[in-house]
């Protein structure tokens, strides 16, 4: 094992990241490259495609100019310290070289944002080999957010690890907190929700994160005019200093919009709140979002407005009880 690979992975589907944008996947998802653990292979297991492989798949570019890559979130902004490009059971169509590249962005960027962005590069172009792990030492002391995976020119990667040491947003840190009082271990309580047909929005209280569409709200698909929403009464009254929408695995069926308004119980349960915490704004599928929201006025639920349907694993808000001031 190589130093760095004691040191977590940043890039770990657990801890929020995801593939946001390959240029490519004809034959295996992107997404599969920050599937846990070794990738498995099944001979003979053939799709509309041909072979299935456990990880990301591009066609032959033949004598089209240029690479493929893809696009990740991290989990757990930091100092990348190394990375692992795992070519595991791809063994004639693996691209023989590979680079690593990185950027920072204080928000969750949209992927015309990803395309048009400026990054540095971490790993230059490096030689691969088939079927097996390719450890190679970063040198950079800076922190980042996303990481670019280029290969060249094209073929099967099945894993990608980035390893490093994790340095938290400081204005995350000075914002959030002290405690979630949207939490149900905290005492707070789904008082409310337009539509619970799949699962109920009482799971977007619930601790951890969310390990797949069911471990959250899903409604059904609204053919009608009006938007599906929740409303939860807080473990106690309090000032709210940041919110989390998390819509991890809720891919195709992520809401357009998200608003939260708070107010009092009885209100939110008819329209939202006259306090407007955030604005009705476009997110984004299977993504973690954060929002530093100060309001010093002291309220006592949240109602969450989704636009015009749509699932989410967890939400979170994060105040300071009135008790406490």
């Amino acid at each position: 094992m190589s130093d760095f690979q004691k040191l977590i992975d940043l890039a770990d589907r657990e801890s929020g990241a995801g593939v946001v944008y390959a240029n490519d996947e004809f034959f295996a998802e992107k997404e599969n490259l920050l599937n846990p653990g070794r990738a498995q292979f099944s001979s003979h297991t053939f799709g509309h495609k041909g072979q299935i492989y456990d990880g990301w798949e591009t066609r032959r570019r033949r004598n089209e100019p240029g690479n493929d890559f893809a696009i990740v979130r991290l989990g757990q902004a930091g100092i990348v310290k190394g990375v692992n490009i795992d070519t595991g059971n791809f063994t004639g169509n693996f691209p023989p070289h590979a680079s690593v590249e990185a950027a920072e962005f204080d928000h969750i960027p949209t992927v015309a944002e990803l395309l048009a962005a400026s990054w540095t590069t971490i790993l230059e172009k490096s030689a691969l080999a088939g079927d097996g792990e390719n450890l190679f030492d970063v040198v950079n002391n800076h922190r980042w957010t996303h990481v670019r995976l280029t290969m060249y020119p094209d073929g099967g990667i099945a894993r990608l690890r980035v390893h490093g040491e994790p340095v938290v947003d400081p204005a995350w840190l000075a914002a959030a907190g002290p405690i979630n009082l949207a939490a149900l271990d905290n005492g707070a309580q789904l008082i409310g929700s337009s539509d619970d047909f799949y699962s109920s929005a009482r799971n977007t209280l619930q601790s951890g994160r969310p390990k797949n569409q069911g471990d959250g709200w899903e409604n059904k698909r609204r053919r009608g005019k009006g938007n599906d929403y929740f409303v939860v009464k807080l473990s106690e009254r309090g000032t709210i200093n940041a919110l989390e929408i998390d819509t991890t695995h809720y891919k195709g069926n992520a809401p357009a919009e998200v608003m939260v308004t708070a107010g009092s119980a009885s209100e939110l349960l008819k329209a939202p709140g006259a306090i407007e915490l955030l604005a009705r704004q476009v997110v984004q599928a299977d993504t973690p979002h954060k929002y530093i929201t100060p309001c010093n006025q002291i309220v006592e639920a949240v109602r969450v407005d989704v636009f015009p349907d749509g699932g989410m694993g967890r939400f979170r808000v994060w105040g300071q009880g009135a008790s406490s001031r």
